[in-house]
């Protein structure tokens, strides 16, 4: 049975929570302005997304917490000074970058020098591929569903050297532009080009050996 005497809060949403698919840019008013409820939307956004982009780029996972918290500190202290040259997300990821390679330095070496993934002859001098790459088999969604496809996925990017998981993550996972990706870790174009070639390409054999296996 209803019950006729339900609190208005029981049956209308309080207003943020009808205004949680705003934009990163229409919460960068509300956030410049110090509205503590788009803050809290904003780190529900993105602490997940930035504690994986941490993780990729250092072993040690409390390191990586510690610079995602970090990086909430610096948001706070300059989110006024933020001049929208960039988008929200990519000043937010460069800030973690940053806070990242500098923990970075106090962390031990702990993995062996890696084989490159794919071997070099496999690209011209400029980074494209010396000859075009085979399309996916077109039986692969038969052989190995989502479900089963995404641990292998994320073993295979974390198998990947440093920086083709950066790349890969931040094109393929979350989404930047060349250009962001670009600003965020602050390489050339060409270097971004060749990561991304070979990240991907990295994957493409490892996933490519599990689908023999399927």
């Amino acid at each position: 049975m209803v019950r006729e005497n339900t609190a208005a809060s029981d049956v209308c949403p309080h207003p943020s929570t009808l205004r949680s698919v705003e934009t990163d840019a229409e919460l960068l008013g509300r956030l410049q302005s110090g509205d503590e409820q788009a803050f809290v939307m904003f780190v529900k956004r993105y602490q997940m997304p930035m504690l994986r982009l941490a993780c990729s780029m250092v072993s040690d996972q409390a390191i990586a917490e510690e610079a995602v918290q970090d990086t909430w500190i610096g948001v706070v202290r300059g989110i006024d000074r933020f001049e929208g040259r960039s988008s929200l997300k990519t000043w937010l990821f460069r800030i973690l970058v940053n806070r990242v390679r500098s923990a970075r330095a106090i962390e031990q070496q702990r993995r062996l020098p890696r084989e490159p993934s794919v071997s070099p002859d496999r690209f011209d001098a400029s980074g494209q591929w010396a000859e075009p790459v085979e399309s996916w088999d077109d039986a692969v969604a038969d052989r190995m569903d989502a479900s089963a496809l995404m641990p292998v996925l994320w073993k295979a990017l974390n198998g990947l050297p440093p920086r083709q998981r950066e790349i890969v993550l931040l094109r393929d996972v979350e989404g930047l532009s060349s250009e962001e990706a670009c600003d965020v870790l602050d390489i050339r174009p060409g270097n971004q080009r060749i990561l991304l070639h070979r990240g991907r390409a990295g994957l493409r054999e490892i996933l490519a050996s599990e689908m023999k296996k399927a």
